[in-house]
């Protein structure tokens, strides 16, 4: 048996693992990042924590992956601009590479967990599948035949034309309405809240499973967004799945069964609609992806 080491670098946290060659985690552990540090004094942090995963699985690395948030080179290892973080071309796969004496791949942690889903989640088996996480903002990661197909960030295609403003400077896109930040912003703007006043991702279906009509109308116009943007995807990439992460996600079938609903009117004639589901990894996801994509890093060195 062979195993991989995974690292998902969060702004918060970082976690580390031995992974093997099913997809198993074998052993794992979290580590807080302090952003504030020097990105080098967090490197030797993750280089120490997936050193003790090595000793504590007793396993052999044959590579290693890492899945970063930000601005990402993968052929050259960098994450060339994370703000969150602070890091600034920042050549991080390369210097683990170093560190662990095997091959380290970085991807972005969007890519890394998508990986995860298809290898041992929603999406386990799937030739294609398309991971939409629906969180601050809206994440996006494209698996086909087992491998990340790079650089797809469709939570900034437009879906309303001049429409809201997005982070991104564009106006209209999937992320300005379908993120949990956008469904916040549309839930406070009709006046629904908490008892303490409050609004989160999750307020809006309380609401409505409470008989709040108002409520129940504007889940409605947010599926209606979702499905928008989500058809986009299958019309042009034809995703065996399309698996649903994020808090937002959570509301498993009371959100799905009327996505699936609005995309049959949507999805192009004599498309098949793929299998619509939720993640099932949780933060899993990203460690078994990274891992995995490490994996893939050392099949195409083998050949």
């Amino acid at each position: 048996m062979k195993y991989y080491a995974g690292i998902d670098i969060g702004g918060t946290n970082i976690k580390t693992g031995i992974v093997d060659e099913l997809g198993e985690i074998v052993a794992e552990d979290s580590i807080p990042t302090g952003a504030d540090r020097p990105q080098e004094v967090v490197l030797q942090d993750i280089i120490a924590s997936v050193r003790g995963c090595v000793s504590t699985a007793g396993a052999s690395l044959s590579a290693a992956g890492m899945g970063s948030p930000g601005a990402i080179d993968s052929e050259r290892g960098v994450v060339i601009r994370n703000y969150n973080l602070g890091w600034k071309d920042f050549a991080i796969a390369p210097a683990m590479s170093e560190a662990l004496g095997v091959p380290v791949t970085l991807e972005n942690d969007a890519d890394a967990a998508a990986l995860g889903e298809v290898v041992a989640g929603c999406a386990k088996g799937a030739k294609s599948a398309m991971i939409i996480t629906l969180g601050t903002g809206v994440g996006s990661g494209y698996v086909i035949d087992g491998k990340i197909f790079r650089g797809c960030e469709f939570g900034h295609m437009v879906i309303v034309h001049g429409g809201l403003q997005c982070t991104c400077g564009r106006k209209g896109c999937f992320e300005a309405y379908c993120s949990a930040t956008g469904l916040i912003r549309m839930t406070r703007e009709a006046g629904i809240t908490e008892d303490d006043g409050t609004v989160n991702g999750k307020t809006i279906f309380d609401a409505a499973e409470n008989g709040n009509k108002a409520a129940a109308e504007l889940i409605d116009e947010y599926i209606e967004y979702l499905a928008c943007g989500i058809a986009n995807l299958i019309n042009g990439l034809q995703p065996e799945v399309v698996g649903l992460g994020g808090g937002v996600a959570k509301q498993g079938e009371s959100l799905l069964a009327p996505l699936r609903e609005k995309l049959r009117r949507e999805v192009f004639g004599g498309f098949a609609l793929p299998r619509i589901v939720s993640c099932t990894l949780g933060y899993k996801a990203g460690l078994i992806g990274a891992a995995m994509a490490g994996k893939n890093l050392a099949a195409s060195a083998d050949r």
